[in-house]
């Protein structure tokens, strides 16, 4: 049986991906080959610190259907960047290399219809520059997705936040009914593609107990009509105060949990499973997974950082 190829960016030169990836091929058994797109500077440097030793081989971009692939190598798309220590601050010197690396991988999944794509982690304040909130969105504009959604998957509880990076005194003014509608849509279409399941839905209010001292309650006005108009198609229910949602009683009733914004479901999800998630693109024509962590500046070069999340992110692909 053959395998589709994962191709997989790097991301942020100086960040510990690189460090959990050696971790995850020097210990896993992988059936999909991978493809890395990486500087083979910077990788050789860090292999060096990290004392990790594994042969190189340079792809052709162009001839990817020559190869015959498998991952007894690192299999490498070189692209050129230039720092002199293996480690060195978070900077906008990157950005370019970042970008050039994104394109290419755009270019190869549609031109090699490539099913499969992870990404490290970028620095949103470097590398986005208030452009876009995240990844996310980032990816989805280039291939001209409008409707995308934030998955952070775990195989017993998964959450989506309906807004993601959004500084908190915006939330309120992007929640409305059609945002709301086409991320559960997506969520019912992922479940059923992939488990063959309609996923229980909790969905959350905005506002503490679903209560407003206000005259406008976005959950008397927005939340719950849409819940209502849901529930014909979805198996959703709601609106809940996010406080208690997710304790063991409550949140096992679900398959996903949906809240309003990014630190109402990500902070008790990384509570619950800390690395044990994976960040996943829905409406993309391609499986887009990140792991659920960030750069980790503070962690660099100590060769202690947690490959879970990096490793669940590839089993997850390496199914077929």
């Amino acid at each position: 049986m053959s395998y589709s190829p994962i191709l997989i960016v790097a991301g942020e030169p100086n960040s510990i991906f690189l460090e959990i990836f050696f971790k995850v091929i020097s210990k896993n058994k992988i059936k999909s080959p991978i493809i890395l797109i990486t500087s083979k500077k910077l990788l050789t440097m860090q292999m060096k610190v990290l004392k990790f030793q594994k042969e190189i081989k340079i792809l052709n971009p162009l001839k990817l259907n020559k190869y015959k692939l498998n991952n007894r190598t690192i299999n490498l798309i070189d692209i050129k960047y230039s720092q002199k220590k293996a480690f060195e601050k978070i900077s906008k010197k990157s950005n370019k290399f970042i970008e050039n690396c994104f394109n290419l991988a755009f270019k190869i999944i549609k031109k090699n219809k490539i099913s499969k794509f992870i990404n490290g982690p970028i620095s949103k304040k470097s590398f986005l520059n208030k452009k876009f909130l995240g990844i996310t969105e980032y990816i989805s504009k280039h291939f001209k997705v409008k409707k995308s959604c934030m998955l952070i998957y775990n195989k017993d509880l998964s959450v989506c936040p309906i807004t993601t990076h959004l500084p908190i005194k915006l939330i309120a003014k992007r929640i409305n009914k059609k945002t709301i509608i086409n991320k559960i849509s997506l969520i019912t279409s992922f479940y059923k593609n992939k488990f063959d399941i309609n996923p229980k839905i909790a969905i959350l209010g905005l506002n503490p107990h679903c209560e407003s001292v206000h005259n406008y309650n976005e959950d008397e006005k927005i939340i719950k009509p849409v819940i209502k108009y849901l529930k014909n198609k979805h198996l959703v229910s709601g609106p809940y105060s996010a406080d208690t949602i997710f304790l063991k009683e409550n949140r096992k009733k679900y398959d996903v949990i949906v809240g309003m914004y990014h630190d109402q479901v990500l902070t008790p999800l990384k509570t619950l499973f800390e690395y044990d998630a994976i960040n996943i693109t829905l409406g993309l024509p391609f499986v887009r997974i990140s792991p659920d962590h960030g750069p980790n500046e503070i962690m660099l070069g100590k060769n202690k950082s947690n490959s879970i999340s990096l490793l669940k992110s590839i089993q997850f692909l390496d199914k077929n």
